[in-house]
């Protein structure tokens, strides 16, 4: 099996966290695979700016790591692929969301209540659950 590192966000501004549409049909945080030599926390910025176009971003905090399978086309777990994920904390005053990445078709805020019941894998569902309670 392999084994992959990605690191993304939690972006929130006013009681709302930045969500995105991968593939049509995939709701997730703003995250992804690091590049060569980049660090978890430059991956997760730049991940963020490319998912969501927000760009004045402040870190507020780590808030952990998980594993999880990747998502399959059938939305099924990869059992070819474990990732192992750091997510941060971060605010923004930003309100319009743009993707520059073009396999992201659609970003959005929503209220923190709704966040776990929109996300696609149940692994990031119960992350945010766990960590819901440090960003309300």
């Amino acid at each position: 099996m392999k084994r992959t590192r990605s690191a993304g966000g939690v972006v929130v501004n006013q009681g709302r966290v930045a969500v995105v549409l991968q593939r049509g049909n995939v709701w997730s945080l703003p995250k992804g695979h690091l590049k060569k030599r980049e660090g978890d926390l430059d991956a997760a910025i730049r991940e963020i700016r490319e998912e969501t176009g927000l760009r004045r971003i402040s870190l507020i905090r780590e808030l952990g790591i998980y594993e999880r399978h990747k998502i399959g086309l059938s939305l099924l777990n990869d059992p070819d692929e474990m990732k192992t994920i750091r997510m941060f904390l971060f605010l923004t005053d930003e309100e319009e969301l743009g993707p520059e990445d073009r396999k992201i078709l659609d970003a959005k805020w929503i209220p923190v209540a709704a966040v776990a019941g929109l996300l696609t894998h149940p692994k990031d569902a119960g992350f945010f659950e766990s960590i819901r309670l440090a960003i309300d």
